[in-house]
């Protein structure tokens, strides 16, 4: 006959190597955030007096560095401020991006604010400037063909502009960091 002091410590084993199996799945499957970066950037460095309306040019630069999870995005709006001043929104139409995927967003030209043109088109010719980026964006996670709830998510970072109106020091693209609530 069995008996009852042999099936306790049997069943907890198996209770224990399940919640370990479920820790390590859940551990591999959590879907890793997406990475953005603002690249090919150009502004003009002077304004004619012909055309005094300056846009500036930008592609921005989506990473999904996992490999279990495609990523949904809904409408992905940037705003480009200097000093406290709104230069520039754009929007980027929602668009689906795969597992492990880089994606180029070519984003129209942005409409610089007037009242705010004057000031930085001061500061572009020293090499001086710096545009401060947010990014606000919806996303949803798609894993085993299950999608998650929506999270919303806010990056931030600074473009320094040089005096040829294209990003400073050399560097081929300015990475967008998490923002703080």
């Amino acid at each position: 006959m069995c008996t009852t002091k042999h099936f306790h410590p049997w069943l907890l084993q198996i209770i224990g190597l399940l919640a370990l199996l479920v820790l390590c799945l859940w551990l591999s499957l959590r879907p890793k955030e997406p990475k953005f970066a603002i690249i090919q950037f150009f502004i003009p460095t002077s304004v004619s007096s012909e055309n005094p309306r300056a846009t500036f040019n930008y592609v921005l630069e989506v990473k999904n560095s996992d490999k279990e999870s495609s990523i949904y995005y809904d409408d992905v709006l940037l705003s480009f401020k200097y000093k406290q001043d709104m230069v520039g929104n754009s929007t980027v139409p929602g668009f689906d991006q795969g597992k492990g995927n880089n994606d180029d967003q070519h984003v129209p030209p942005v409409e610089i604010n007037q009242r705010v043109w004057r000031d930085l088109a001061k500061e572009i010719p020293r090499g001086t400037a710096r545009l401060n980026v947010e990014l606000f964006t919806s996303i949803k996670y798609k894993t085993w063909g299950i999608k998650s709830k929506h999270y919303k998510i806010k990056y931030q970072g600074a473009v320094p502009i040089g005096s040829d109106g294209k990003i400073k020091d050399k560097k081929k693209k300015v990475k967008l960091h998490r923002s703080k609530k």
